[in-house]
């Protein structure tokens, strides 16, 4: 199956010293975007693009905790090497940022504003930070200024919920102290992931951050079509994309395809669906130092790269339940591999689940320039989301 779509006018995406063409990046996604993820995307892209960690926990860095030092782990293809930070305490996240360019761990940083999950928005952190505007400031000064000339760049929402906006204010403070670019997931938190992402809210911020500071749009980019309407109903300078790209790293192929100015691209068929499937398994097990673990892993995926295909429910529980590269191999093997893709594959996939309110801390909306800074314990001691 081949798609056709005009490629969008833009230029390569400048963080800092750093030049990224096409301007697509990689979200960070909680136990999906590990060094296996990135890998395989970065295959399918011939290389191009940025491909960004899981989230890493400013206070558990500093700590050196043995499970985040293993997730800040590169390839050695892998270039740049970029990590994104949560984190609530101005000094622990200059203290990792810090950590970061002096020990060489990274080429860019990218900061999280953006996280809805309850168990970071009760901390004060994620989607809930941008609405401390002084406390925001002080993360960003704290970043930029320990980053010692590496790109720092942040991740926001639209705001805590419609009657709490905070995208604008953010944006403008991100300016004002030196973050090389900013990207906007055009939901609030209590939106989580849905509805229908606002594009127009990226739009806005475009028009009202300088020039000089490259925006990027997220949400609701299910395809390189996607990506290309948002680019040219925004004027966005790159697309971010996360769910669009779950049991589909090829999509990161099309969209290279499309900003190079390709017309048509290939949709894959299922035995090319079945080759990335096995060596997503198997990069998996490299990774983890066991096949068995490696293939385990990889059954939340199962779902995702099946999705639309014709595979039956027996065959794709079997699928999901495999122990071993051979056992997945047999089963796939199993599956009808002239299937062309399915139409039914394409649109939204992963979470789509809202909620009813945003866990806050106590009285964290009574002023929305009170910089305390929450408690010890606000620091997540544990990486990935």
């Amino acid at each position: 199956m081949t798609r056709t779509v005009a490629a969008p006018t833009t230029a390569p995406l400048k963080l800092g010293g750093i030049q990224v063409w096409p301007p697509v990046v990689l979200a960070p996604m909680a136990g999906i975007t590990n060094a296996p993820f990135r890998t395989l995307c970065r295959e399918q892209s011939g290389g191009k693009g940025l491909f960004v960690s899981e989230m890493i926990t400013t206070r558990a860095l500093v700590e050196r905790d043995r499970k985040t030092m293993r997730l800040i782990g590169f390839d050695a293809s892998e270039t740049p090497r970029s990590i994104q930070l949560y984190g609530v305490d101005p000094v622990t996240v200059g203290r990792a940022v810090r950590m970061i360019a002096d020990e060489d761990l990274a080429d860019h940083i990218d900061l999280n504003f953006g996280c809805p999950v309850p168990k970071v928005t009760r901390k004060g952190g994620g989607s809930a930070l941008p609405y401390k505007r002084n406390l925001l400031r002080d993360i960003l000064r704290q970043a930029v200024g320990n980053a010692g000339g590496l790109p720092v760049t942040m991740k926001m929402r639209k705001g805590i919920d419609d009657d709490h906006m905070t995208y604008l204010d953010a944006g403008r403070i991100g300016a004002e102290e030196g973050v090389s670019a900013i990207a906007l997931h055009g939901r609030t938190a209590i939106q989580h992931y849905s509805g229908v992402a606002d594009w127009s809210a990226i739009a806005r911020l475009r028009e009202s951050v300088p020039d000089h500071v490259p925006v990027l749009g997220n949400g609701d980019i299910w395809s390189a079509d996607d990506a290309v309407r948002m680019v040219r109903e925004t004027g966005c300078d790159g697309v971010v994309v996360g769910r669009g790209c779950l049991g589909r790293p090829w999509l990161f192929k099309e969209l290279v395809s499309v900003f190079e100015g390709e017309t048509e691209y290939a949709r894959p068929d299922f035995s090319y669906v079945a080759g990335v499937m096995y060596r997503h398994a198997q990069l998996l097990g490299e990774w983890i130092g066991d096949e068995k673990h490696g293939v385990v892993d990889f059954r939340k995926h199962v779902a995702w790269y099946t999705k639309g295909f014709s595979v039956g429910s027996e065959l794709r529980r079997a699928l999901a339940l495999a122990s071993s590269l051979d056992e997945l191999a047999e089963h796939l093997a199993a599956v009808d591999q002239d299937q062309h893709w399915p139409e039914s594959a394409d649109g939204p996939r992963g979470r789509t689940s809202g909620a009813n309110r945003v866990v806050l801390p106590e009285g964290w909306l009574d002023d929305p320039y009170d910089c305390a800074v929450p408690s010890a314990d606000a620091e997540l001691d544990t990486s990935g989301g």
